[in-house]
């Protein structure tokens, strides 16, 4: 059975879902594919949401449990239905699966389900589960199948005793000890989940700091702050085996140079140590499209391959592995398809480690200025200064915004602290628009709110901060 369209997608996460849903919208006849029953990709099913999901009903059992009193609130001591939280979790990622497939429905996009590659030239097969199988005809075919696991050399996976963050999601009770290998995103927030419903958490990471990536000031304060929580960290430091018995699994470490090793003992070791493109059974190999020396799609400027008619978004290609990364780029490809100017500035994406506080960031770090030699000002603001995070005992972290020396535009912005995520939008636009930091100290903000913080900063860049 042959189906001929203007577009076909393989893959239906954030980048291909949005991507065949703006291809729609532009009147392009287009198909998705997808392995899974339910769309969503990693992000929906098994990642952004599930974990966010939990994030907050962990929290707001830490809140009933720490920190409810202080604000004269008498509940007794929280008790903990896993089972339920759990349950919570999954009516979230059902909602949002359901939603998109809604959407694919409402735009009169054809789904296929079953696993897709590419078999020649402006030809995609879907076998299904049933063994049964379609050929898609394709003007375009674009692959948004995103990214896996990265593995550990030497430790198996086995959802169960040693885990990825998939089976950190579904843990049916919490660990007495959890060990996390890799402090990253990833790692830190799903450590974080399960050290306030009860674990004993440590990480392990090779190199000298947390958040690899991200301003080192942010790294140092956070890790500071997580400590404080209760979180162990072992930095410098390499997993050289995982022994897993029926008591659980015996760690071995050393330190990251070479040295001395020591064991750990842990009910669940989660491998958190990154991600890596998804490409098996595509059939690239038989199609020639060419793939970098990590495994990456390449692609040129407008997401082409070296293969015409076929394109590539999201983790899957160079960038960041993100998923509002990978929906601006379906956007614009699918922009770009129809004939206009998609684009995609990549200088201006946040990235949000949505533990508490929450750290976020957009831009440059200091770090990537001082090797590029170019000369900025820092205006920085503490939230034990700001009105609304002292009335809301939420007053960790702090607002750091880089500008350029000579004409003040903002080139990066760094936030530790409750909200950030949020906090962190309005930077996003003020510097889409090639906005300064006096722009921002101008602009008037609501009192009284934590954005206020981000408007001392701004003033902090000219050393003009009233409330330091």
């Amino acid at each position: 059975m042959s189906s001929s369209y203007d577009l076909v997608v393989i893959g239906t996460g954030p980048g291909g879902y949005v991507c065949a849903i703006r291809a729609a919208q532009l009147g392009l006849k287009t198909a998705v594919v997808e392995k899974r029953a339910t769309h969503g990709g990693t992000c929906l099913n098994v990642g952004c949401i599930p974990s966010k999901a939990l994030l907050h009903a962990s929290e707001a059992f830490e809140e009933a449990n720490h920190h409810f009193a202080d604000l004269g609130i008498q509940v007794g001591t929280p008790k903990l239905d896993l089972a339920k939280m759990q349950s919570f979790k999954q009516s979230g990622v059902d909602g949002n699966t359901k939603g998109v497939e809604f959407l694919l429905k409402k735009n009169k996009i054809d789904a296929y389900h079953g696993t897709g590659r590419i078999a020649g030239a402006g030809r995609v097969e879907v076998i299904s589960e049933d063994g049964s199988n379609h050929l898609l005809e394709a003007k375009n075919i674009v692959i948004a199948t995103g990214s896996d696991v990265a593995r550990l050399p030497g430790v198996e996976i086995d959802e169960k005793t040693v885990v990825s963050s998939t089976g950190a999601l579904e843990l049916a009770k919490v660990p007495k000890k959890l060990l996390v290998i890799g402090a990253g995103v990833i790692g830190l927030e799903l450590g974080s989940v399960w050290r306030r419903l009860g674990a004993e958490v440590t990480v392990v990471e090779y190199l000298d700091r947390v958040l690899p990536g991200m301003d080192g000031e942010v790294g140092k304060q956070f890790q500071k702050i997580l400590t404080k929580q209760g979180i162990a960290f072992k930095l410098s430091s390499k997993v050289t085996g995982v022994q897993v018995a029926k008591a659980g699994a015996t760690i071995t470490v050393e330190p990251a140079a070479g040295g001395e090793s020591e064991t750990l003992k842990a009910d669940v070791v989660l491998v958190a140590i990154g991600r890596t493109p998804y490409t098996e059974g595509l059939g690239l190999e038989g199609v020639g499209v060419q793939l970098d020396n990590r495994g990456r799609v390449q692609t040129d400027s407008h997401y082409a391959t070296n293969v015409t008619g076929i394109y590539a978004i999201g983790d899957v290609i160079a960038g960041p592995m993100l998923a509002h990364k990978a929906e601006d780029e379906g956007v614009a490809l699918a922009e770009i398809l129809a004939g206009q100017s998609g684009h995609v500035n990549y200088g201006v994406i946040p990235n949000v480690v949505y533990t508490f506080p929450e750290v976020a960031s957009v831009g440059r770090t200091e770090e990537e200025l001082k090797k590029d030699e170019v000369a900025y000002n820092v205006g920085k603001f503490p939230f034990t200064a700001n009105g609304r995070a002292k009335a809301n005992g939420t007053t960790d972290g702090f607002v750091k915004i880089l500008a350029d020396a000579t004409t003040d535009k903002v080139l990066g912005v760094h936030i530790v602290g409750a909200d950030a995520g949020n906090l962190i939008a309005e930077v996003a636009v003020a510097m889409e628009f090639s906005a300064s930091a006096e722009d921002i100290a101008r602009t008037c903000h609501a009192h009284p709110t934590l954005t206020e913080a981000v408007k001392e900063a701004a003033l902090a860049v000219d050393k003009r901060a009233i409330h330091i």
